[in-house]
């Protein structure tokens, strides 16, 4: 796969970020023509970052926090009452501390910042850790936090101890309920499946300090063949609860 970084042509400020971001993540640096014979190329735009992919599924990946359809679902979305906040422990007086193991495009992560949690979320992969923190910049917003790196050895580092471990790990042939679906081809062409997701499961329930949650498609099997303590059920997926008991 050719991974190249790019900017629009005589925008001086893109270029900059353009250099930066080479330098962080190893990879060239391109002109705006050259940059579209590449199979992935992230470029810098007056709007932010956008991640084009030209391989079999074409389209680009953008993080936009702004976005009205995120900020209706944030202020109508159903606030401490829906399922994902209810799975993870909110209630009315208690807002648990949450690491995200798969933050995606940081949709979830977002939502429940919103809903006053104090929110870490990880990232594996370095080109859409490079979306996530553009988009957290441009929103202006210092909660969630990103890490980029791998759940199952960032679970156990004391900074990242936390009451709720979240895991929406990709299935095959199942669309995460809060990407579109052609997002969700792109990242699955980009970074595979979630083939680790068995031993980041096993960490979070060594490590969280109260609950693991799993998110899985309708019908699909338990994950590592463990049953919850308790489920939320909706209509095309679940949240599978863990309670942790370390004592």
């Amino acid at each position: 796969m050719n991974t190249v970084i790019s900017f629009l042509d005589n925008k001086q400020s893109l270029q900059t970020k353009a250099e930066q971001l080479g330098s962080s993540l190893n990879l060239s640096v391109v002109s705006y023509t050259t940059g579209k014979q590449a199979d992935v190329v992230l470029l810098y735009t007056d709007q932010g970052l956008e991640l084009h992919n030209r391989q079999k599924t074409h389209g680009k990946l953008f993080v936009d926090f702004q976005a009205q359809g995120l900020l209706y679902r944030k202020r109508h979305g159903g606030g401490k009452k829906e399922p994902l906040a209810r799975a993870v422990g909110i209630k009315a007086n208690s807002r648990p501390s949450i690491l995200d193991t798969t933050a995606g495009l940081g949709i979830d992560s977002y939502i429940l910042a919103g809903l006053g949690c104090q929110v870490r979320m990880i990232e594996r992969s370095p080109l859409l850790a490079a979306l996530l923190q553009d988009g957290i910049i441009r929103a202006g917003i210092d909660n969630p936090v990103l890490l980029q790196g791998d759940s199952a050895r960032l679970i156990t580092q004391p900074e990242n101890l936390t009451d709720t471990i979240y895991l929406d790990p990709m299935y095959p042939h199942r669309n995460k309920s809060a990407l579109n679906k052609q997002e969700m081809r792109i990242i699955r062409e980009l970074v595979g499946d979630d083939s680790d997701v068995e031993s980041v499961f096993h960490a979070a329930m060594e490590y969280a300090l109260k609950r693991v949650v799993v998110k899985r498609p309708k019908g699909a099997p338990l994950l590592a063949g463990k049953k919850p303590s308790h489920v939320i059920k909706m209509k095309n997926s679940r949240y599978d609860v863990y309670m942790v008991n370390h004592q």
